[in-house]
């Protein structure tokens, strides 16, 4: 108890990271007291629990806190969803400012899913898009207590009542079985294109034969502007492990190449951006529910005064960074925003051939770049802001809200033992074998050339 006190302060931050093996250090270097590594494990959870209660009071807290979060921001969409015996199933949160600002962003929408590390076991779904600058913008997020084909649906029926359906609107998402199955039920016909970082891992993990020229080869590929330089790599690719080409036609060129894309071919090859926020969130993951989505949401609100700042500073970029591509010189037709090199019309932005062309007619770019990114649609993205929750003592919640009983998710705690670190993971990747290295000199595995003790010495 007393030095679970002690190290209260250490656990006040989520970002810290502050370890058993820490608190043993501390101890022993500023107290002089040796510990065991159990006695220090229980200190950190006493620690966490002075600072953060029960996990289980923490659903218990979710009506009263959604109900706050609508009063706060009019417009939002929250949902909570329980079992007969109000065990908790499924949250969903959608705030106002991402809702309004959806209509000014590319109709791109990129999920993905992440484990959370709670003592209850339970999984977070993220949807996002990206803004006029390029960078993540948190759409909605959910928290289940497992991830399945009905809680994927759950999730889209949700998503889709804010925010709709527009036009060439698109999905992007790992080769995930439940959300394609969900986004064609609640989409039906809507493209629906495969992040190529999953791909790629995917490959690297099957097909070892020349990975190394493999990998920026593949990129160059998936991001290829012409028809030409997509067949002109592609047979590069066939070329080092045909293999590779028969996997990724069986996974249907227009799943993860631009050019082959039918709609929204800027930024509809990665979820990258919602592994970014995956990056973001790693440090939240332990925390109890309402305060996971209470860090979602501050997440949300610095953004969005960042947002701001750079939109109504003068160092604005209007040009996207993909627009930085220099080729040979080419033939450009500004009236119909279309150059041979690809880039213009697959961009929607002006490339180095167009801005050239612009400079000599002394005319500005800004009519030829694409709405969605422009001043104007960052500022109109973020118009509504995302101002602090009151504090919890001054909530003003309704009874029969405050009242209302949230049980812990039927799972239960977490299995005792070291939680998982990794993110899930595909059967193909499951089922791969683990990379080895091999030395360049005497074959041998667990070493390379550098380290290598069996080379013969020079003369």
């Amino acid at each position: 108890m007393v030095a679970g006190s002690m190290v209260i302060p250490k656990y006040s931050d989520p970002k810290i990271i502050y370890t058993p093996k820490d608190i043993q250090f501390d101890m022993l270097s500023e107290h002089g007291v040796n510990l065991t590594y159990m006695q220090a494990w229980r200190a950190k959870e006493k620690a966490l629990h002075f600072l953060r209660g029960h996990p289980a009071d923490s659903y218990n807290k979710l009506p009263s806190y959604l109900y706050i979060l609508e009063k706060t921001y009019p417009g939002s969409v929250v949902k909570l969803k329980k079992t007969d015996d109000d065990c908790f199933l499924y949250v969903f949160v959608a705030i106002c400012t991402s809702i309004s600002g959806w209509e000014y962003c590319r109709p791109v929408v990129v999920v993905d899913e992440t484990f959370l590390k709670s003592a209850y076991r339970g999984i977070m779904l993220i949807a996002s898009t990206m803004d006029a600058t390029g960078t993540i913008l948190p759409l909605a997020y959910a928290v289940v207590d497992s991830e399945n084909d009905t809680s994927w649906k759950w999730f889209f029926e949700k998503f889709k009542h804010p925010y709709g359906e527009r036009l060439n609107m698109c999905v992007v998402s790992n080769q995930n079985e439940s959300i394609l199955m969900a986004t064609s039920i609640v989409y039906p016909g809507m493209p629906h294109y495969s992040c190529m970082c999953h791909i790629w891992t995917n490959i690297r993990a099957n097909f070892k034969k020349g990975r190394l020229k493999l990998s920026e080869l593949y990129f160059t590929t998936a991001q290829s502007y012409t028809l030409d330089e997509f067949n002109e790599r592609m047979s590069k690719i066939e070329e080092i492990d045909p293999r590779v080409k028969a996997y990724l036609y069986d996974i249907g060129y227009h799943r993860w190449s631009r050019v082959y894309a039918t709609v929204n071919r800027t930024w509809t090859m990665t979820s990258i951006i919602v592994e970014s926020l995956n990056a973001v969130t790693k440090y939240a993951r332990e925390l109890p529910i309402v305060e996971l989505l209470e860090y979602m949401r501050t997440l949300l609100e610095r953004w969005t005064k960042e947002k701001l700042l750079k939109a109504k500073g003068e160092g604005f970029n209007k040009l996207h960074p993909y627009s930085t591509r220099w080729c040979e010189a080419l033939i450009v037709c500004l009236e119909n925003k279309r150059c041979s090199c690809g880039q213009f019309q697959l961009d929607e932005l002006p490339c180095p051939h167009a801005l050239a062309a612009l400079r000599h007619r002394d005319e500005s770019f800004e009519q030829y770049c694409s709405p969605y990114y422009t001043r104007a649609n960052l500022l109109r993205t973020y118009e509504i802001p995302v101002n602090s929750l009151p504090d919890e003592s001054k909530w003003n919640v309704p009874q029969h809200i405050s009242e209302e009983v949230v049980n812990p998710p039927k799972g239960g705690k977490r299995q005792p033992g070291r939680p998982q670190k990794e993110r899930y993971k595909i059967y193909d990747e499951i089922n791969s074998k683990k990379y080895k290295v091999s030395c360049g000199n005497c074959g041998g595995e667990g070493h390379n050339k550098r380290s290598c003790k069996n080379a013969p010495k020079k003369k």
